[in-house]
């Protein structure tokens, strides 16, 4: 078991959590698991992606990248299970945080294939959606999608994002600039702290 493994957060079924190096395996299997299913709406990915070494160092990364509040990068663990050998489900992230007259941040999240239509990531999300605006004072959150992917479209909107836009050659997916639908969230009673 990980020393240094917990949560971030923890809903109703699920941990959101930080994994540390060592837990490298559990992340490789998830995304091996997925390589089909992930591959084809996914940016291109190191040559090393699929390695203990590459998600070693990743994890690593990670960590220090929250600490320096550059980005928050949270894996999701069913929560019946030890924390420190529970599988990776899941992953989200907020990424690209800026501060200053900004307050804001780039959400992305995907789901095991083998876990989708339990509600799960709308919980997941649900509970880093109020973690970023309470606890990481962040004004707006940005998520974008594939128009064909409307099950993230609708996950979006059961969160409160709305559409703001649509790109055409946003993203190099799978060979191919790919459009992408623009949703943003901004903060419930968002009011500026005084000088």
């Amino acid at each position: 078991m990980a020393s240094d493994t917990s949560a971030l957060l923890t809903t109703e079924r699920l941990h959101l959590a930080l994994l540390p190096p060592d837990a490298a395996w559990r992340v490789l299997e998830y995304h091996e698991a997925n390589r089909d299913h992930f591959g084809p709406v996914s940016p291109e990915r190191p040559a090393n992606f699929f390695s203990v070494t590459y998600w070693r160092t990743r994890l690593a990364q990670d960590r220090e990248d929250f600490r320096h509040d550059v980005s928050l990068r949270l894996l999701l663990l069913p929560r019946e299970r030890p924390l420190g050998s529970a599988p990776v489900i899941g992953n989200l992230s907020l990424t690209n945080i800026r501060r200053g007259p900004l307050q804001s941040a780039d959400l992305g999240y995907a789901l095991d294939h083998r876990y989708e239509g339990r509600g799960l990531m709308t919980e997941a999300l649900r509970a880093v959606c109020d973690y970023a605006f309470g606890v990481m004072r962040l004004h707006r959150l940005h998520a974008n999608h594939l128009p064909e992917n409307l099950k993230s479209a609708a996950v979006l909107k059961r969160l409160g994002f709305t559409v703001e836009g649509y790109a055409r050659s946003f993203l190099l997916i799978d060979g191919r600039w790919r459009d992408h639908v623009l949703t943003a969230r901004v903060a419930p009673d968002d009011t500026p702290e005084p000088r």
